[in-house]
């Protein structure tokens, strides 16, 4: 077996051999026989010819097989997990892993940092006083049986090999291919042990994928990945045309998670956390209604335990920016847009997220819309709320909204906001 063979082959649109699959990637993840320059090769020649569904299942369960796979019977509850393709205000996670082990459940969310203009479950998470991300799988295990939820960063011995490829896939251009995309997510998810999985796959300007098509073959193939893998998994495509909620930023999109675990909230993270909700609990084979739980106060009582559980306090002031801007209307009319990504953009700017891996993020910075498309708005009224802890970042963040809202004479057509299901 060499890897220039493994290449060509792939190159000349031929299936690789599960035996070549397993020879690959398992010598990738050791770093002493297949170079880096051969598996960006690679994964550019998967890039242009695709793989076959079988050839994606040995490919995922290779990147398995390099790492450990962490053995959640233990925990003494149905296990079920959700990953979410990532967008702008999507501080889903936040709300929902309290909310479905108050119902019963148990939710090992293995999370990840924001990247670009989309933001991270655990850089969210980190806002919050004295709560670390990094727990040992007795810990996750001991968490999960007494309070029924972590949030927590995966483990460098989860499916390594995959970690390698996703640093390198990051600089040759290869990020968006659905093989490997798919593999990517589905690869942890089955190395978690998790039972059953929920995806939350996001379409619009300010998912990743933003076309509905391309969106809806990623879920038919990730569902497929888990199916034949033993884990229960459905997929909900929702919206990312418009910020999810009100809140972009790390302590902001906590403070508005707690307005909806308190009972309140904004009506669309609302809608969408208890629709994945909803999936979740059905594939825990449990049989309560989670918007009842969460109107109970119960998934506010387990967000504290869960918080407390990873050190944190819950009680704790979030840390808010010394500096603000107010961005304005310049015409009276209905809110038709205001745009998604160009808003995850500013948030970025002034300090919410990172264009490398290795960057630091701001807690305070991020972006409130103070109003939404479908509102009525005139000349001067306030739209969006910019936050930073450094006042130069303010003409940056604003140049990415120079085009960001628009103002007409009619209201737009409503959209739903769970557009689809995928199982």
């Amino acid at each position: 077996m060499d890897a220039v063979t493994v290449i060509r082959d792939k190159r000349d649109g031929l299936r690789l051999t599960d035996e070549q699959i397993q020879w690959f990637v398992g010598r990738y993840a050791e770093g002493d026989v297949v170079a880096d320059e051969q598996a960006a090769a690679l994964a550019m020649a998967i890039f242009f010819n695709g793989m076959e569904s079988s050839e994606l299942d040995a490919w995922t369960r290779a990147m398995v097989d390099t790492g450990q796979t962490l053995d959640l019977t233990e925990v003494g509850r149905p296990t079920v997990d959700k990953h979410s393709t990532g967008g702008v205000g999507d501080k889903v996670s936040l709300v929902l892993v309290p909310m479905v082990a108050a119902c019963g459940a148990a939710v090992p969310q293995l999370s990840g940092r924001g990247l670009g203009h989309t933001g991270g479950t655990l850089d969210k998470m980190e806002a919050i006083p004295g709560w670390t991300s990094k727990l040992e799988p007795e810990a996750m295990i001991r968490i999960l049986r007494e309070v029924g939820g972590v949030i927590a960063g995966a483990s460098a011995d989860l499916a390594p090999a995959d970690q390698r490829l996703y640093a390198l896939r990051d600089v040759t251009s290869t990020v968006d291919s659905i093989p490997l995309i798919a593999s990517s997510i589905m690869s942890k998810k089955i190395a978690e042990g998790t039972d059953a999985l929920v995806l939350d796959v996001k379409v619009g300007s300010g998912a990743f994928l933003p076309e509905l098509d391309r969106a809806r073959e990623l879920a038919a193939t990730m569902v497929g990945i888990g199916e034949r893998n033993g884990v229960r998994t459905v997929a909900l495509l929702t919206a990312m045309e418009t910020v999810l909620g009100r809140a972009v930023g790390n302590a902001l999109e906590v403070s508005e998670a707690l307005e909806v675990l308190d009972g309140g909230g904004p009506p669309d993270l609302v809608e969408v956390t208890v629709a994945l909700a909803r999936e979740m609990v059905s594939l825990a084979g449990l049989h309560v209604d989670p918007a009842d739980v969460l109107s109970s106060g119960r998934a506010r009582e387990v967000w504290n335990a869960m918080v407390r559980a990873q050190g944190g306090d819950p009680l704790a002031s979030l840390a808010k920016a010394p500096h603000s801007e107010i961005i304005r209307a310049e015409a009276t009319g209905v809110l038709t847009r205001v745009d998604c990504r160009s808003v995850g953009i500013a948030a970025w700017r002034l300090g919410a997220g990172r264009e490398r891996k290795e960057d630091s993020v701001s807690a305070s910075a991020g972006v409130i819309c103070l109003a939404k498309p479908g509102e009525l708005v005139k000349v001067g009224d306030p739209i969006l709320e910019l936050h930073t802890e450094d006042d130069s970042r303010f003409y940056a963040a604003k140049a990415a909204l120079t085009r960001a809202i628009t103002v007409a004479d009619e209201m737009p057509s409503p959209t739903p906001l769970v557009i689809d299901r995928v199982d």
